[in-house]
């Protein structure tokens, strides 16, 4: 709802008492609707799992991820080493636990920054419209033309392999993505009345997109972003499988794969386990993305 404040020219877009009760409302249907949802649960549940995991892993590890043992390399499982040791005689537990940290620090991070970057651009664009909507939409096609992973290896490759360039190429090119929808949204949410309004009164266009644009389009995106982790976390196993990622000793899950994987017939243990941790994780974000997209549109849980 609209309203002035005397010896002002420029609209208040804050909301009457009665639209923030509604507002509060919904969030809790929201909040049921999601907690009814058996997979919804089931995802939050892998998600906090491994995020407390890696949280305390220097508590519940049972071993350093680099503490080595060329004497018990390649040992099968026992009640010394759960998930036995890999080719350098390290604690594969121990390992994947160290290696959670940096598999969701790399996602959370990774989506975070596409996330802010692409939501500003795509703000921009559906709200502005004209010859800036048509530069950054194109250069945003332009990013999707290419596969992700590929386009990641690109950008690894000219600035080095490590954990921070992973981070960074994984952000780019999942900022197109975020752009899209946070377009979507500002076009349909811009022609509603009382952002028409609040524009014909004078309001300043940077108070309209972050009292009533921005706010209206937070769900959408909170939505892909969930689910985004679950492939920026893939993304960034495919760059560590390949070399470019993490590099030894830290104990990132893909450069684990690649190290392991030609053991397969001797140490499965040492792929398998980092490979379920993956599957896992990704399982775990998109069961609480499809959650949230459900719970936050009343039409599909009625369905």
């Amino acid at each position: 709802m609209l309203s002035s404040t005397p010896g002002s020219a420029t609209p208040s877009l804050a909301a009457h008492p009665a639209m923030r009760r509604a507002e509060r409302s919904a969030l809790r249907m929201a909040v049921k609707r999601f907690w009814r949802n058996g997979n919804a649960r089931i995802g939050f549940g892998l998600i906090a799992l491994f995020t407390l995991i890696a949280l305390l892993a220097p508590k519940i590890a049972p071993a350093g991820y680099d503490d080595e043992n060329l004497l018990g390399r390649l040992k099968s499982p026992s009640g010394l080493h759960w998930i036995g040791t890999d080719e350098l005689g390290r604690d594969v537990f121990s390992r994947v636990i160290y290696g959670a940290r940096i598999s969701m620090t790399v996602g959370l991070a990774a989506v975070s920054g596409a996330l802010v970057t692409g939501a500003l651009l795509g703000i921009a664009a559906g709200y502005v419209g004209g010859r800036m909507d048509g530069v950054i939409m194109r250069m945003m096609d332009v990013m999707l033309a290419f596969p992700s992973v590929i386009l990641a290896i690109g950008i690894v490759a000219m600035r080095g392999p490590g954990l921070n360039n992973t981070i960074l190429a994984v952000s780019i090119v999942n900022i197109p993505v975020y752009a899209r929808v946070a377009r979507a949204s500002t076009l349909a949410i811009k022609e509603h009345e009382y952002v028409t309004a609040a524009r014909a009164m004078g309001a300043r266009a940077w108070r309209v997109l972050l009292r009533a644009i921005l706010p209206n389009a937070a769900s959408p995106l909170v939505v892909q972003a969930t689910l985004g982790v679950a492939g920026a976390i893939l993304d960034a196993a495919a760059l560590g499988f390949l070399g470019l990622g993490a590099q030894p000793p830290t104990p990132e899950w893909g450069a684990m794969l690649s190290d392991s994987y030609k053991y397969l017939l001797t140490a499965f243990w040492a792929a398998l386990a980092p490979g379920v941790a993956i599957a896992l994780v990704v399982l775990g974000f998109n069961l609480a993305g499809d959650g949230l997209h459900d719970a936050l549109d009343p039409r599909l849980s009625q369905g």
